[in-house]
């Protein structure tokens, strides 16, 4: 009877595609424990989204979670983390120093294997990441990623085993030293024919190349589409070593499928799982215990036959459902999924895993969200999905669409290229050792390799981390359901002849009132009232948020003169930044939301008059936001002259950012939300006048 062995990755997938990755070091580590008491010995720890996380969510350190962990498992365990290439542990690629760095620092604080991969299949992008773990005592896990096509879909190449084995003869040819070779299917769509012939005609290569069962194959999927036993079964009667499993109660559903489960499917053939089953079921109840304070998405246990047409991978799903609960806009989720369909198709194939499945998303969330140009062309997201059709992350399996190609051309104003990702960022000044190292410095801060790692792989989150900025992002359930509160109460109110809806939310002494789309916070106090407000010149327009998302900056204050177009604030909504720009020239009258606000689509931003001493030729305007999102920068204050087509503020909304373009020449009468306002589509962001 053949053992089949396994990686247990409850600790790093489990955590990515059940909770967004954002769990606390200190809440599992008796779980951690446990399992190795009971005989685990191979762990996936950390990686893939678990090292960004921990300082955008968590508010810990990636390299003293690594050190706990090996304190915990002690010298012997296999500790595995995931890799993407030349995006090591980010979602933006690197410059080859830091891809060398990223080896260097997870074997110095305790790491033993890295799976690398790239979700392009493009062998290029394994090689100076791939030679680098090898050169730091780390073992190297050489990695094909696997996705299957919407059952609609007739591409002929890409996806079928003879372009998972095409791949696999690259990194043999290459000369990228490995120990073992992983099939990674991150989105749980291949099927089970598929992965069977892959696996087995990956077995008689790899044999007769190094010798019977010289390297190990690795195989990955998840049970997002129900189907993770049957593809798991399926690489093991090909010849697979080591399937990755998770236990409860984070397994199935969008993880791993589970330990046990996948022990008893085993029963009875000639095949097994080493463990003692009683020890596993012990170790699940432990991990329960850690996990029993943790809000769980309902989505993340769930089998869902949308991802068999949309691909979604389980640690990607749970990520972006978060962030869309973050920005209230979780019911455009589904409308996301079914525009990644024609996003896949037309992108180029590239398999749908991190970076790759964030591009699709991101661009899905852009076209459900803000819809198409008045020509017909996609509004390309420029820093994911746009450069990876210009060949900016690598070669895709097939050609993208020509004209995709030619509206990212346009507008990101770049030429397609073919040349190697490492060779583009080498040559990027504000790439590298020496141009974080700088960073540090400017910021006051201290210049360790750590350091240098993490300004390069968080960027500007990473910086605010170090300088103390830590936001805390966990969700956790509820301690106790609070008592409902009374619902939303609409009155019309008639101010100087004209009617305006006002809706009223209470909660306790603290009231949420709405007027024509924009929010106001008010709470009730004893005692004198405080004197008015300065009269704004003409009635200010509200400008809204055109997504739902979190303000980052805001670029104008009060008083200040803009000009339509001129960008007065950011929002960061699913990783992605989005200017919001003044929609006519005029004065800020107010800004209504602060740096860190969750404003959610149709939120109120800014409010815009006309400018001082100029009859306004109209009512003030307000400007709503095109989509849900986060302000991450507000580029006005209300005086600022503006004219149509400036942009006056930033919206990030999964990841993206989308720049605000004022819709007016005029004067900035108010800006009626803050930098990390979370606004929805429709929610007021500035007024114009």
């Amino acid at each position: 009877m053949k053992k089949i062995k396994f990686m247990d990755c409850s600790f790093r997938d489990g955590f990515q595609s059940c909770l967004g990755a954002r769990v606390k070091t200190e809440d599992f580590l008796p779980a951690l424990e446990a399992a190795v008491k009971a005989g685990i010995s191979h762990i996936e720890i950390g990686g893939g989204a678990r090292f960004q996380a921990l300082y955008f969510y968590c508010q810990e350190d990636a390299f003293e979670m690594m050190d706990k962990w090996r304190e915990v498992v002690g010298p012997e365990v296999n500790l595995q983390t995931l890799s993407r290439g030349v995006n090591v542990v980010g979602l933006s690629s690197q410059s080859s120093d830091i891809i060398d760095l990223h080896a260097k620092l997870f074997k110095k604080h305790g790491i033993t294997t890295i799976r690398n991969f790239d979700a392009l299949n493009d062998v290029r992008n394994l090689e100076v990441s791939g030679r680098a773990i090898a050169k730091h005592g780390l073992k190297h896990q050489a990695t094909v990623t696997l996705m299957g096509l919407a059952p609609n879909l007739t591409e002929a190449y890409a996806h079928t085993p003879k372009f998972y084995i095409d791949r696999l003869n690259e990194i043999l040819a290459s000369g990228i030293p490995f120990d073992s070779i992983a099939f990674k299917d991150a989105s749980g769509t291949s099927t089970p024919a598929t992965v069977f012939e892959t696996v087995k005609m990956a077995r008689e290569i790899l044999d007769n190349s190094f010798g019977k069962g010289a390297k190990e194959i690795q195989f990955h999927t998840h049970d997002t589409a129900g189907m993770a036993v049957a593809c798991n079964m399926a690489a093991i009667e090909a010849g697979a070593d080591v399937i990755d499993l998770a236990m409860s109660p984070l397994s199935g559903g969008t993880c791993e499928a589970d330990i046990l489960v996948m022990y008893q499917r085993l029963r009875g053939t000639d095949y097994t799982l080493d463990i003692d089953p009683e020890k596993i079921l012990g170790v699940e109840k432990v991990f329960e215990q850690c996990m029993d304070k943790y809000f769980m998405p309902p989505e993340s246990m769930q089998v869902s036959p949308k991802i068999i047409f949309s691909p979604m991978p389980g640690g990607a799903l749970t990520a972006n459902t978060q962030m869309m609960r973050d920005n209230k806009c979780l019911d455009k989720y589904d409308k996301c999924i079914e525009e990644m369909r024609e996003v896949v198709a037309k992108g180029g194939f590239g398999t749908s895993v991190t970076p790759v499945s964030q591009f699709y998303f991101q661009q899905a969330f852009r076209n459900a969200m803000q819809g198409k140009n008045p020509d017909g062309s996609w509004k390309m997201d420029p820093n994911g999905y746009g450069k990876m059709v210009l060949g900016y992350f690598g070669k895709t399996p097939v050609a993208p669409d020509p004209q995709l190609v030619k509206w990212a051309s346009e507008q990101l104003g770049l030429e397609p290229t073919d040349k190697p990702v490492v060779e583009i960022n080498d040559a990027n000044p504000k790439l590298g050792i020496a141009y974080n190292t700088e960073l540090l410095k400017e910021n006051g801060l201290e210049v360790t390799e750590e350091n240098i790692f993490i300004a390069a792989a968080c960027g500007e989150k990473g910086i605010n981390f170090l300088k103390g900025d830590k936001p805390m992002g966990i969700r956790y359930k509820e301690a106790e359901k609070p008592a409902a509160a009374k619902g939303a109460q609409a009155y019309t109110a008639n101010v100087s002849g004209t009617n305006v809806v006002v809706e009223i939310n209470a909660a306790g002494d603290a009231y949420t009132a709405k007027v024509n789309g924009k929010s106001f916070e008010v709470k009730l106090t004893e005692g004198a009232s405080a004197a008015a407000a300065a009269p704004v010149c003409g009635a200010a327009s509200v400008m809204t948020s055109p997504l739902p998302g979190t303000v980052t900056k805001i670029l104008v204050k009060a008083g200040d003169a803009v000009k339509a177009g001129d960008t007065i604030m950011v929002l960061e909504a699913m990783k992605m930044e989005t200017p919001v720009a003044a929609d006519k020239d005029g004065v800020v009258a107010s800004i209504d939301v602060a740096v860190g606000a969750v404003v959610a689509e149709g939120d109120a931003l800014v409010s815009i008059a006309g400018a001082a001493g100029a009859a306004p030729a109209g009512a003030a305007s307000a400007m709503t936001s095109p989509l849900p999102g986060t302000v991450t920068k507000i580029l006005v204050k209300a005086g600022d002259a503006v004219k149509a087509g400036d942009t006056v503020m930033v919206l990030e909304a999964m990841k993206m950012e989308t720049p605000i373009a004022a819709d007016k020449d005029g004067v900035v009468a108010s800006v009626d939300v803050a930098v990390g306002a979370v606004v929805a589509e429709g929610d007021a962001l500035l007024t114009i006048a």
